[in-house]
């Protein structure tokens, strides 16, 4: 059997994450893997996560199975959290999966089985995982534009590539904090994405990964909530990964918004057979976590603004450190994008020079985390950029 084994290349971010842990120079600068960092250079467990958990090892309850949609209290807490006050919250159906990976790939396979012929629709660029899962699931992905144009989304780059979507589609679109190049759309734009999507039975896929790392929670699922309430039929897949830090407890959520509730238990039926036949059921612990922050969403709400502050404090030092030193307008309006991420305007040669000149780890397409970046490492990266660009 080995010996049809294929030679295949390792994943490119884990490759260079080794080369960084081997590079020996002292001013290195890891801008690399998704992980919110603090101010060390951290990436901190949640005050609010450690007491969870400590009240969970104070209550001790059975590790007995549980349900195949999982935590089902979780799961009625997280569609409240990404629906809000939509009478919507009645027509959807909910299970709780191995992270947000596991909900895009739950989603991929559901589409698969009820429509084997759909086009995946994705942003370009986008998600690096995005195209694998959706591809592994069977299914063809096209790509269009998403690109900045006179300080905000390029839709006219969107909508001349969607040109060619058909009819029982799916776009596949960030619900906010757009990975990798932190530009959202406007509320207006999000309403023409959604009357789109009506007018050309294209149905939208929503990758919830980063709620609360834009604005804040409610006004990052503005979008989410906006195509809800107007469509009907939404896929949507959520993590906690980043708003609570969960990120190797893999807790995230699958949901199916539709109109058509004679439906719902026959989806959750699919959906449960998908997670049966993959992992049998997601596992308990990180979702218990993240129930105990549902119930107390102040303090969980305080310590995820202090993050997502720091963000946004990272980004207007780094555009205020851009503006003294004249940078060209393609770095400057980093400093207006939201979330964890930004492209830089280099190509993949230009990033290797940054890397092994400068000792800054970006990925080759250009991508930054720009919450891995501390604020004393702000006017190096500056500086850089400024020198390779010129050069």
């Amino acid at each position: 059997m080995l010996k049809n084994l294929p030679q295949l290349e390792a994943d490119p971010l884990w490759g260079l994450l080794n080369k960084f842990h081997a590079d020996q120079r002292e001013n290195k600068i890891d801008l690399l893997v998704g992980v919110y960092r603090d101010e060390s250079g951290k990436t901190p467990v949640m005050q609010v996560v450690q007491d969870a958990e400590q009240r969970l090892v104070d209550k001790a309850e059975s590790k007995a199975y549980k349900q195949l949609s999982g935590n089902t209290k979780f799961n009625a807490q997280i569609a409240q959290f990404l629906l809000g006050d939509s009478k919507k919250i009645d027509t959807q159906c909910t299970i709780q999966t191995v992270g947000g990976s596991g909900a895009l790939r739950v989603l991929a396979d559901f589409i698969t089985y009820l429509s084997p012929n759909a086009v995946i629709w994705n942003t370009d660029p986008g998600y690096i995982n995005h195209r694998p899962i959706m591809e592994a699931a069977g299914l063809k992905v096209e790509k269009f534009r998403w690109q900045q144009k006179h300080g905000e989304l390029d839709l006219d780059a969107c909508f001349t590539d969607l040109s060619k979507a058909k009819a029982g589609d799916i776009i596949l679109l960030h619900g906010c904090c757009h990975n990798p190049t932190g530009i959202d759309p406007t509320l207006k734009q999000w309403q023409a994405l959604a009357d789109y999507c009506k007018r050309s039975a294209v149905i939208p896929f929503i990758d919830m990964a980063y709620q609360g790392f834009g604005d804040n929670p409610e006004d990052d699922a503005a979008g989410l909530r906006l195509f809800i309430n107007q469509l009907d039929l939404v896929l949507v897949a959520a993590s906690c990964s980043k708003n609570m830090g969960l990120y190797c407890e893999r807790t995230g959520a699958a949901m199916v918004v539709t109109d058509n509730t004679q439906q719902l238990e026959n989806i959750r039926t699919v959906l449960e057979r998908i997670t049966r036949a993959n992992y049998s059921m997601p596992p308990e612990h990180g979702a218990a976590i993240a129930s105990l922050l549902f119930d107390d969403k102040k303090a969980w709400f305080d310590e995820l603004s202090t993050c997502r502050n720091r963000i946004v404090n990272v980004r207007q030092s780094l555009g205020a450190v851009f503006r003294e030193l004249n940078a060209p307008l393609s770095v400057q309006i980093i400093s207006q994008q939201k979330g964890m991420f930004s492209l830089l305007p280099l190509t993949a040669e230009q990033m290797v020079i940054l890397r092994e000149e400068f000792a800054i780890y970006g990925t080759a397409n250009g991508r930054i985390n720009v919450a891995g970046l501390q604020t004393s490492q702000i006017r190096t990266l500056a500086e850089a950029l400024i020198s390779i660009i010129k050069s």
